[in-house]
């Protein structure tokens, strides 16, 4: 991990040649702008942090504590600010070897930026290194509401070319219910694997101007896509190839899979931390796993348009997807469910004579108001009435992963996200008796 000395020599670097003219201060942005940099020490409270702790940036520089996990023991995040006579000019970020990190710029008193909607946000970025890693500009929207757009593609290829301006329409970060009458984060960067960016200029006009184009929420998730994150650019496509060719290789050995689970890292898992109950109770059905780590419908859509379900005839596929649609994106659940009715559709016109065990997707957090899980509970009241009885059957085995008090526990999900092999050896009992039934149909 850096040092401070090392890490002030970093920014100093950062920034050489960026600022030998001092950036326009606060009283010479438009009045009607909201601006976030330059400006004062006071005027907002900068936060750096991941998922198991944040620090605040009150003096020139911060380092966050690693979190206790092993696999992140190693890792680092830090941020310093670059300003004269009190006014913070640019913040330099800088994360290591983590899967999520954040800057945040919050206020200390509630936002109304509801007359900036029809405006854009604008900043400048220095990308100093983003080989290993990805980045994400944020707005929130209201209590529990944080829209993120991607800038991975345009980030990786400004690297090292200095400052680069960016605009994105404030409607890129506008859902249906959203309330930006009270906002308290008006910007944020989400940094993923490893980074270093540097950011200053920001603010939140009223005005229309050109910039970078985001996706349309409303038909994202029956978009099909490939999984553009950084931490699955090098595996996703490669990890797509080695499932045709299992399923291929099981075809020719003449035991065609009978099961096929499909989902995200949830579904992986039964290669990892269920593959004792996956070689107990599925390996002998043929079953195959086309679970993808961080996969949301679109990707599972994309996948199965690219062969993943082609020239087989399995008795059921397990579907369970949707809890990275409201989570990493933060999608409003009738989009999620719209996503999953679509992939339903696919599987019918792949696999005709096939019985689809539409699971619930599983709680997340470990109290039952949690934010996410409420999200996923309205996922599954949607996705619950797309069953037919005959050909989708819904099953919510959700009950049997709880506490009687409807928390949940660690000693089944270590993350409260992801199942260990206590929990999949749950899910295998609980959904024994649906699945059994459905294959001797």
């Amino acid at each position: 991990m850096p040092d401070r000395q090392s890490f002030s020599r970093a920014l100093r670097s950062a920034f050489l040649g960026a600022f030998f003219a001092p950036a326009a201060p606060a009283w010479a942005q438009a009045a009607a702008d909201v601006v976030v940099l330059p400006a004062p020490a006071a005027a907002w409270r900068i936060v750096v942090g991941h998922w198991e702790g944040q620090s605040e940036l009150t003096g020139d520089s911060v380092v966050v504590p690693p979190p206790t996990a092993e696999y992140a023991r190693a890792s680092h995040l830090g941020a310093s600010v670059r300003g004269t006579a009190g006014q913070r000019e640019a913040v330099l970020f800088e994360w290591k070897d983590l899967w999520q990190s954040s800057l945040r710029f919050e206020s200390r008193e509630p936002m109304d930026l509801r007359p900036y909607l029809g405006g854009t946000l604008e900043f400048d970025l220095d990308v100093g290194e983003l080989a290993k890693g990805g980045i994400r500009a944020k707005v929130s929207c209201g209590e529990g509401c944080e829209r993120p757009v991607s800038l991975i593609e345009p980030g990786r290829d400004w690297a090292g070319k200095g400052w680069q301006h960016v605009s994105l329409a404030m409607t890129c970060f506008v859902r249906e219910n959203a309330d930006f009458s009270k906002v308290s984060l008006p910007f944020a960067l989400e940094g993923m694997g490893s980074g270093r960016v540097s950011v200053a200029n920001v603010h939140i006009t009223r005005k229309v101007r050109p910039g970078l184009s985001c996706p349309d929420y409303r038909t994202e998730s029956i978009t099909p896509a490939m999984l553009n994150e950084s931490f699955a650019i090098d595996w996703w496509l490669p990890r797509h190839e080695q499932k045709l060719e299992e399923k291929r290789r099981l075809v020719a050995a003449g035991t065609p899979p009978e099961i096929v689970f499909i989902g995200d890292s949830i579904t992986q898992g039964w290669e990892k931390e269920g593959l004792e109950v996956w070689q107990q109770h599925y390996a002998a059905r043929h079953a195959l796993a086309l679970g993808f780590g961080g996969d949301r419908t679109e990707n599972v859509l994309w996948r199965l348009q690219h062969g993943e379900i082609d020239g087989i005839a399995p008795k059921v596929t397990v579907l369970m997807i949707g809890t990275n649609n409201t989570g990493h994106r933060a999608e409003n659940p009738e989009t999620t469910a719209a996503g999953i009715r679509r992939l339903l559709q696919e599987i019918r016109q792949r696999l005709p004579r096939t019985k689809v065990l539409l699971l619930a997707v599983f709680p997340r957090g470990e109290q039952p108001d949690d934010f996410l899980r409420r999200q996923n509970e309205r996922v599954n009241k949607l996705i619950a009435r797309l069953a037919d009885g005959r050909s989708v059957r819904f099953l919510d085995i959700n009950a049997a992963l709880l506490n009687a008090d409807g928390t949940l526990s660690k000693e089944v999900m270590p993350d409260l996200l992801h199942p260990n092999a206590a929990g999949y050896a749950i899910w295998q009992r609980a959904m024994e008796p649906t699945l059994q039934k459905l294959l001797n149909e």
